[in-house]
């Protein structure tokens, strides 16, 4: 009886019998009732022998009927009764994977575990994603069934255990099998030029013999971990076949008298030597393909300058770090952490996290980002997050999730890949039966059935996907687009409408003031202005700020007393002997401050959807003057907008602002539809109403307010504020976390994704087409072992090679 728990409970309440017994975390319940709910929906799963809740423990103990459990058949349905078990997610480092079945096998093997609900491998990384009931497996028993399944598995980032070879053995072992096998090949080279000789047999069994057993011990053991497991590989290929014939040519070298026997010891030599070869490159550019994570993880430096509480400096480890302590950042040193500035200016270089090519400034009580780096000032700065808790960390994070991910097109490549070995091996069969019983001539049949099984690619199979998202995410990664997943990437290749939130998205989220007129209609009054200022001292509205922030440019604002915000109205005081107020037409009418002189000036500034604020003198009434707000056009969203119309997708603006305002961008903008004065919880209605009939639909916002709308639509683009605001929010809410408030951004990674998925599509094909060609031609005896190898060995690397060309992508300007 396989049992797994979670919790100390000697005491079982299900009865002894067949079955897997798991238990997982319940949270939600507050009585008997809520147990009895449970039992009662979980018991109705036909998987299901039986359910037990303890209401002390919150927790479901359940029995399946053996093999492989439906984990998360029980949590669905413990979800749809009401309540929830708590999941969390652990990444394995896996070892002794050679192709697509390979994954197959570490999958089923982790998901035959009860408490697991998903478990998602990835050859190219070489890892495995597992999701399940928390505490629900042991970390030992997820390895243990790994180790099961013949491969071997370690806890991410966590050293231990045998340490795999080496790239300098590697290339040394794949230089020694040149080497020996280089002679073997000589005679077939001589005979191109019409010389016909050949090394005497045993001096061909000396060479051959290390190459098969030693630099070829590899495929032995793997293919023998396969059959153990009751499955096989590519290694079990290769073995199977170069054996042969080995074996053949040994048996032939022991019982044939001749002068000239048929040996085809190169056949085997060769194809061990340019499959370890191709293994070598495919390793080669696997390394290359996880650039991306490497080097956002060099961005935080080793030591930090820690400022003690008598000021003084201590280098520290950076990992010793906490919230809360204080640190110095020099001139061309990196940011560390996640903080906020306490002392000094400076510019700070954000591209290898934003892909903003420009320095921002940043000063005293502004955020600064991990990974950054200071240009001149020096920068005294309190730390306010640490770890994965900074927006390095979580960037690293989402990357390496989105790696691990598999892509919605990978079911139709696992599909193929479980059952590719056993097709292979009984074409093999049928291969050396047909040519052996209709020629009679059993050593070319078996020559024939050997070249079937070298030239079978699923190595490359298993890595035309993963290689390709791989290379993209990172290249999106580096210029500052965050992939959440795999699904996300594929899902927006086909987005045909992209919705735009307005503020903060497509304009700069910050009013301004576009206009200051005196009541003789004359532009850039500074007198206006300053009064303004002083009125407005001390507020932290927004406008109030556009207004602090356009008088300091002109002249001081002056001192006002007795300042009153008056709701719904305005701000009164009284500057120097005046009694002033600042606020709209309808205060102005009930004060009986004639501002007809400026009505139109007024009316044409709201056309262009800006906020108004009239000055007046309060006793005796009179007009000084108007002020105009508007928020500013962000520089690339008229550029971002003509791209999307370049690539194929219809353009939506929908706004809570009023309709002048939105119009007026929208208009601007050249957008093709607009939507104003929706509210919040009415955008998502509108993303719905776009996705019916199919259309893909992509949701912009800044991840704030928008957060149902980025969460309906197929796929939410959050863009964040150069203040790092709305990083959280964004990241949760979309699949697609843009780092920079550029708003060409969204046409980038609608860019990156089409040409993703173009090189999963091409790897597929090529992938696929290897096999469909080179199988037929092995089975009818037109392609030599030796070839077959070869072949087999480019597929991979050809596979890997077309992917790493995505790395040469970068953003239009």
């Amino acid at each position: 009886m396989n049992t797994t728990s979670l919790a100390a409970n000697p005491a079982s309440p299900l009865d002894e019998q067949e079955g897997a017994i798991c238990q997982l975390p319940i949270e939600g319940m507050t009585c008997a009732s809520c147990a009895t709910r449970i039992e009662r929906a979980v018991a109705k799963l036909p998987e299901v022998t039986q359910a037990s809740v303890n209401l002390a423990t919150e927790t479901l103990q359940f029995r399946t009927r053996g093999g492989p459990t439906a984990t998360s058949a029980v949590v669905s349905a413990v979800e749809k009764a009401g309540y929830k078990v708590p999941t969390e997610a652990i990444r394995l480092d896996i070892g002794g994977m050679t192709c697509a079945s390979c994954v197959g096998r570490v999958e089923k093997a982790l998901l035959r575990l009860p408490g697991v609900q998903s478990a998602e491998v990835n050859l190219a990384t070489e890892s495995a994603q597992v999701v399940l009931a928390r505490g629900a497996v042991p970390m030992a028993a997820l390895l243990t069934a790994v180790e099961k399944a013949g491969y071997q598995a370690r806890p991410h980032d966590q050293g231990g255990g045998e340490a795999p070879a080496g790239p300098d053995r590697e290339l040394l072992e794949v230089l020694a099998a040149v080497a020996l096998s280089l002679p073997l090949v000589l005679p077939m080279v001589a005979e191109l030029f019409g010389r016909h000789w050949m090394l005497p047999g045993w001096l061909q069994l000396t060479l051959a013999t290390p190459v098969q057993f030693w630099l070829g011990a590899r495929f032995y053991r793997a293919g023998w971990a396969a059959l153990r497991a009751g499955s096989g590989n590519m290694d079990l290929l290769v073995a199977l076949g170069t054996s042969a014939a080995y074996g053949l040519s040994v048996a032939t070298l022991l019982t044939d008298d001749s002068a000239m026997p048929a040996l085809y010891f190169e056949s085997a030599a060769v194809v061990i030597t340019l499959v370890r070869l191709g293994k070598w490159l495919e390793a080669r550019a696997k390394r290359r393909t996880v650039s991306a994570i490497r080097a956002l993880q060099a961005l935080a430096p080793d030591t930090v300058h820690v400022k003690r509480d008598d000021g003084t400096l201590e280098d520290r480890p950076l990992a010793t770090l906490r919230v809360g302590e204080v640190f110095l950042v020099r001139p061309g040193e990196r940011v560390p952490v996640d903080g906020e500035i306490l002392d000094g200016a400076s510019h700070l270089d954000e591209s290898l996290l934003t892909g903003e090519s420009l320095p921002v400034a940043r000063q005293a009580g502004e955020p600064v980002t991990g990974g950054a780096v200071n240009a001149e000032g020096v920068l005294t700065v309190r730390t306010t997050a640490v770890g994965s808790t900074s927006l390095l960390g979580r960037i690293v994070q989402l990357v390496e999730n989105a790696q691990a991910k598999k892509a919605p097109i990978q079911r139709l490549v696992d599909q193929v890949a479980a059952v590719f070995v056993p097709v292979v091996v009984g074409v093999a069969v049928l291969t050396l039966l047909a040519w052996g019983l209709a020629a009679g001539d059993w050593r070319a049949a078996l020559l024939h059935a050997v070249a079937v099984l070298v030239i079978a690619c699923p190595c490359a199979l298993g890595l035309a996907t993963p290689a390709a998202l791989m290379v993209g995410t990172g290249a999106a990664a580096r210029h500052g687009i965050l992939i959440k997943d795999a699904e996300a990437l594929e899902l927006a290749r086909e987005v045909r409408v992209v919705a735009f939130d307005k503020t903060g998205t497509l304009t700069e989220g910050k009013p301004t003031v576009v206009a200051c007129l005196g009541a003789d209609g004359r532009e850039a009054d500074a007198q206006v202005l300053a009064l303004a200022a002083a009125l407005q001292a001390g507020s932290e509205h927004p406008l109030a700020r556009a207004v602090r922030t356009a008088a300091a440019q002109t002249a001081p604002a002056g001192t006002a007393s007795a300042l009153q915000a008056v709701p719904g109205r305005g701000m009164q005081g009284t500057v120097g002997s005046q009694r002033l107020v600042l606020g709209s037409s309808r205060w102005m009418d009930e004060l009986g401050v004639d501002h007809r002189s400026l009505a139109t000036a007024a009316e044409a500034q709201a056309a262009q959807g800006h906020s108004l604020a009239w000055l007046a003198q309060a006793e005796p009434p009179r007009l000084l003057g108007l002020l105009a707000f508007g928020d500013t056009i962000k520089p690339g969203a008229a550029a971002a907008i003509s791209r999307l119309h370049a690539l194929g997708v219809r353009t939506l603006l929908v706004s809570g602002d009023h309709r002048a305002a939105a119009e007026h961008i929208g208009h601007a903008l050249g957008i093709d539809e607009i939507r104003a004065e929706v509210l919040p919880q009415d955008k998502a209605a509108v993303i719905a109403e776009l996705r019916h009939g199919g259309t893909r639909v992509a949701m912009v916002g800044d991840g704030m307010n928008d957060g149902p709308a980025l969460a309906a639509a197929d796929v939410g683009i959050a863009i964040t504020h150069s203040d790092g605001s709305g990083t959280d929010v964004a990241m949760q809410a979309a699949g697609i976390t843009l780092l920079t408030g550029d708003p060409q951004r969204v046409a980038d990674a609608i860019e990156i994704s089409r040409r993703t998925a173009a090189k999963i599509r091409q790897n597929l094909f090529w992938a696929f087409a290897y096999n469909v060609v080179g199988i037929p031609l092995a089975a009818l005896g037109m392609l030599e072992p030796m070839y077959a190898g070869a072949a087999m060995a480019a597929s991979s690397v050809s596979v890997i090679g077309n992917a790493l060309l995505l790395g040469r992508w970068r953003p239009q300007r």
